[in-house]
């Protein structure tokens, strides 16, 4: 870790202050409104957005109505791939084992990581805003989405100083990004989500059996990544760096990347001698979840290997100046973002709602995210 750690202590001391005592009305509950039972549907044709195969899957770039972001998403073709690393790999962890053979449904994969422009768009309520000043009337996808649990006022400046044009949005909880995705698809009518930890390494090797997606020798690592040798203390624009065989950009570091899973040291034991179709980790509890790819911040090239692992912590939060702490930031951790998917095969009303919302009342107090099982075969 660097010297912006001992500043935004400091930031953060003053913070507890101004808004625990000089601006009490900004501490305000979060908790989830009742969800939209009324499913959103495109209100604009997205040229190439639509596929009735993996084959009719083109390349394409979302438009969120009312707003100025927009998403550049990729196809990612389905197949199968060996999940992990061997255990000759250098800096290879235990979590990362045994390999085992894992197929995935075609989907694609956001380009780049989630913008700022893009993320503040939901978080600081900026579309609703836009309408309110313009006197434009909500859509009926604005209205649902307008009806979904936003983030409370940030503590302070979000970026830490590293600035957010063109950069990626960080420091969200896992439950910010989720909810995120729900935001995204209820306002543009498509369905998106988090990637699993499968898809995100099956989309991160591109076809490689290398410990990068680029090879095995992390001396070329400049090349593709912003880490601590070479990021001078922050992130940076996003795309700036070569893409990986399949077309994404900042896989191997810059901000490292939430995926839907729950994070469980020993979950690919299950998974030995066999093939597992779509597996994902559900979650049962806050902590701890996976993110993958290493981050601008990571001294050790190995954290920016395909198949290495990071597991959430209650530290990440450690100086959150809220009573009680917030369900929507991390102050601690910089260096976590997130890329959404969209799979060609859209999951039912129902599936999707158990994805976005069940469990997150409580954010894993006891609670259960009803993700369907993994399919084995032996």
């Amino acid at each position: 870790m660097n010297s912006n750690v001992d500043s935004r202590s400091q930031y953060f001391l003053l913070a507890i202050g101004f808004f625990l005592f000089a601006l009490p009305g900004t501490i305000v509950a979060e908790t989830a409104s009742t969800a939209a039972t009324t499913p959103p549907v495109p209100l604009v044709p997205v040229p190439h957005s639509s596929a009735a195969s993996e084959q009719e899957m083109t390349p394409y770039t979302e438009i969120v109505v009312g707003a100025e972001a927009k998403f550049d998403m990729l196809p990612i073709p389905g197949g199968k791939f060996t999940m992990g690393s061997p255990e000759s790999e250098p800096g290879r962890k235990p979590d990362e084992g045994p390999q085992h053979e894992v197929a995935v449904e075609p989907f694609w994969m956001g380009k780049y990581e989630v913008a700022w422009d893009a993320f503040e768009e939901y978080t600081m309520k900026m579309n609703a805003h836009r309408r309110k000043v313009l006197s434009q009337p909500a859509t009926p996808n604005d209205k649902l989405a307008d009806a979904i649990a936003h983030p409370t006022p940030p503590y302070t400046d979000m970026s830490f100083d590293m600035g957010k044009d063109g950069r990626p949005a960080i420091a969200m909880t896992h439950y910010a990004a989720r909810m995120y995705c729900k935001w995204l698809s209820t306002k543009t009518g498509r369905y998106y989500r988090l990637p699993t930890e499968a898809e995100w390494e099956y989309a991160c090797r591109a076809g490689t059996k290398t410990a990068y997606s680029f090879g095995d020798d992390p001396a070329k690592l400049g090349e593709y990544a912003w880490y601590f040798e070479n990021a001078d203390g922050k992130y940076h624009k996003l795309g700036a760096k070569k893409p990986n065989p399949w077309g994404l950009y900042d896989m191997h570091g810059n901000v490292c990347e939430w995926v839907l899973d729950q994070y469980d040291p020993d979950y690919y034991q299950k998974f030995a001698g066999k093939v597992s179709n779509n597996p994902f980790a559900a979650t049962s509890k806050m902590y701890p979840h996976v993110a993958r790819g290493g981050h601008w911040d990571d001294d050790d090239p190995a954290m920016l290997r395909c198949a290495a692992r990071r597991s959430s912590d209650q530290e990440w939060k450690q100086q959150d100046p809220q009573l009680p702490q917030s369900v929507w930031y991390y102050t601690d951790a910089p260096w976590v973002g997130f890329r959404v998917v969209r799979p060609l095969r859209e999951p039912t009303a129902e599936e999707k709602q158990k994805i976005w919302d069940e469990g997150l009342d409580a954010e894993g107090e006891g609670a259960r995210i009803a993700y369907p099982e993994a399919v084995v075969e032996k």
